[in-house]
């Protein structure tokens, strides 16, 4: 099969074009290396650099003749999404009908879009949260994620456009970057290796700050290739239906340097705190059977066991 990854040079979109070629198939990437970088490009991939809002994304369709398309490519910090709603609805939203439109135009049969668990359900009265949940988004982010739903929709009605949504909990593995949505676990261990303090975001009457459901890359990968041929005109959370306090997090992250590097200062131990930031929830914690009987998706990864192949990628 023919996929484009967009995003491709991303944290998340590198390891699924990884995990895609090995499974067989011929991958295309498009990045405008915002955010991803060269090196986590495989070089088995065919590559464009090329932002998905550009007039020339429907020349590469048009070229190539995808099958499927895996939408990967996004703006994707909630807070720089509060401080510039224009620039995140241009990308997420104009983008994405970009790629809907050289889709339709191309004979793809299926994409498969990446939305946030994470933040389209809002202050959700189900909690843990499942996909009966209506999306209640309190950030421009998570809008675009919940309009991007939408327009799926029209598309599979309006032109029998094929689609799987994977709405992710808070991702983390090799090759984040520390900034964007569920960057904390890069932000922790790049200033713990530096020797610098952490500091833990909170609302007032929780000092452990507030909680996620902090999903490894590598179940994350498993899921993408599960949805290529399963999941039609469905929507399925990806996640561990495990609530974590960032405080607790961060302990956990430190475990895990700490075993690889026995030297680390234990005075760093003691993190800084803050105030919640603009569009950050007080909880978070996604149920994912759904995916479990539709798709097959079984958790691997345990959260010390996801943290310890990340700290072993970051330590090198």
């Amino acid at each position: 099969m023919k996929i484009l990854v967009t995003g491709g040079a991303g944290f998340i979109g590198s390891n699924v074009v990884d995990a895609y070629l090995e499974a067989g198939h011929e991958v295309v990437i498009i990045d405008n290396l915002f955010s991803g970088k060269w090196e986590n490009l495989n070089p088995r991939a065919k590559f464009y650099l090329l932002d998905i809002r550009s007039p020339e994304v429907a020349k590469v369709f048009a070229r190539e003749k995808f099958d499927l398309v895996n939408h990967h490519a996004a703006q994707m910090s909630v807070p720089a999404s509060v401080e510039d709603p224009l620039f995140d609805a241009d990308v997420n939203v104009k983008g994405f009908v970009n790629l809907l439109e050289a889709s339709r135009d191309n004979g793809v049969k299926k994409v498969i879009f990446i939305s946030s668990g994470g933040a389209i359900y809002g202050e959700a009265e189900e909690f843990p949260t499942s996909e009966k949940s209506p999306p209640l988004p309190l950030s421009p982010y998570a809008i675009t994620k919940s309009v991007s739903e939408q327009y799926l929709a029209f598309y599979n009605h309006q032109y029998d456009l094929d689609y799987t949504i994977l709405r992710y909990a808070n991702v983390y593995g090799p090759r984040q970057i520390p900034h964007g949505e569920a960057g904390v676990v890069a932000v922790f261990m790049d200033r713990l290796l530096a020797g610098q303090k952490c500091a833990v975001y909170h609302f007032p009457d929780e000092p452990r700050g507030m909680t996620r459901d902090y999903c490894y890359v590598g179940d994350i990968v498993q899921a993408n290739m599960l949805a290529i041929d399963k999941g039609s005109k469905q929507a399925y959370n990806i996640g561990t239906c495990k609530e974590t306090h960032t405080a607790d997090l961060f302990n956990e992250v430190f475990k895990a340097l700490k075993n690889l590097r026995p030297e680390l200062n234990d005075d760093l131990l003691a993190y800084e705190t803050g105030a919640g930031r603009p569009g950050d929830l007080t909880r978070s914690c996604l149920i994912y059977d759904k995916a479990g009987e539709e798709l097959g998706f079984k958790l691997k990864f345990s959260l010390q066991e996801g943290l310890a192949a990340t700290a072993k990628w970051r330590v090198g």
